[in-house]
């Protein structure tokens, strides 16, 4: 069973995401330039929304270098010196997850990023406050290191973990196949990279004095977006060890977060905060994915009556539409399709439109295997 989630969102001037060179993020495709958002930041937005944490009912997981800080504290509140705690953290977390970071003078940073739930690091401070007279010994601490990675194989609590996977080179026992697939958005037209020139004035120049207390310029640009998730619901399950109803929340989690969420980058200055213009979702019952972006290979054109939205689900339902007709439509559980103006021309999908956001959420998540099932 599978979710893939299909939206077109329609951007106002903004630098949502930016390169190495504060310009936003492009690409090629279809012999033309793009605007683009990383499905790294996508992921991002999505974890952090607070609709997400709001509807999973568990707290996100934490992707930090400073295991050794957040322990620490765990292991001082409990009546530790902070001394003996850094000592023995700094023995334990290499074992555990990754060498200190050579270059961080006071020796307390992991090397890489570390992405860990807070059940995670409860289960840790706990079992070395019960094993503290032992954990000087190396071999004790071997193997408490060793139970610990088997009581946290292949499983998390932290619903973001289990929909992004983490990937942990020291100790791959640790490491955990992402449910769900995040496609960077591309714009599902040729973009124009534009320049913003921008002054700012010295309150407290003297009134004889010309010119701006500063200036500088930075990119922009306006674009319609294709954006694309795709959703492993037996994955999520096993990830989640089994709790076949917080993988439901999280499914929900998720979808409401998708819709939600906007991109941080420049926001203060370009205040982009536009709501999706179409949302598709789809429960399918089989294994092969349907990106929707080649119906945008051939680049859309704004019509002289509309702008991108239109021309953009336009191409996008007659590519589904072909779709079926050319793979047919036995796979698929549950459409859903959700335009936000009534008056968008749909065709092969105008009997799967639903009223409001609710509506589309509930059909996707009544379509997911009940509990039972899913044991």
């Amino acid at each position: 069973m599978f979710v893939e989630l299909h939206m077109i969102q329609n951007f106002a001037p903004a630098n949502l995401n930016r390169d190495d060179t504060n310009n936003p993020k492009d690409c090629e495709f279809g012999g033309v330039r793009r605007a683009r958002i990383s499905s790294q930041c996508i992921k991002r937005a999505i974890r952090t929304s607070p609709i997400f944490e709001e509807t999973t009912q568990v707290k996100i997981g934490m992707r930090t270098k400073r295991l050794i800080h957040r322990l620490s504290k765990r292991l001082v509140e409990a009546g530790k010196s902070e001394e003996e705690a850094i000592e023995v953290l700094a023995d334990f977390v290499p074992e555990y997850a990754s060498k200190l970071d050579k270059k961080d003078k006071e020796g307390k940073k992991t090397a890489v990023l570390l992405y860990v739930s807070e059940d995670e690091v409860d289960s840790i401070a706990q079992a070395l406050l019960e094993n503290w007279e032992e954990v000087s010994d190396s071999k004790a601490l071997n193997k408490l290191v060793r139970n610990l990675v088997k009581a946290h194989e292949g499983h998390t609590s932290a619903p973001d973990i289990a929909l992004f996977g983490r990937m942990l080179a020291e100790n791959p026992r640790l490491n955990l196949d992402a449910a769900c697939q995040v496609a960077h958005a591309i714009s599902t037209h040729r973009i124009a990279m534009e320049m913003d020139f921008y002054t700012a004035v010295d309150d407290l120049n003297p009134e004889d004095t010309a010119g701006a207390g500063m200036m500088g310029f930075t990119g922009f640009d306006s674009a319609c977006f294709y954006r694309y998730a795709r959703l492993d619901w037996g994955q999520l399950v096993k990830n989640l060890n089994g709790d076949a109803d917080l993988a439901r929340r999280t499914v929900e989690g998720f979808l409401r977060a998708a819709v939600a969420a906007v991109p941080s980058g420049k926001q203060n200055a370009f205040a982009a905060n536009n709501p999706s213009n179409f949302l598709l979702a789809v429960v399918r019952e089989d294994g092969m994915g349907w990106s929707l972006t080649n119906a945008f290979e051939r680049p859309v054109h704004p019509r002289h009556d509309s702008g991108l939205v239109a021309p953009s689900v336009g191409a996008l339902d007659a590519y589904w539409g072909r779709l079926c007709q050319v793979y047919g439509t036995d796979m698929l559980a549950h459409v859903a399709a959700l335009p936000l103006d009534p008056n968008l021309s749909l065709e092969n999908l105008a009997d799967d439109q639903v009223e409001n956001l609710e509506k589309w959420i509930e059909g996707v998540t009544g379509a997911l295997p009940a509990g039972e099932e899913v044991a």
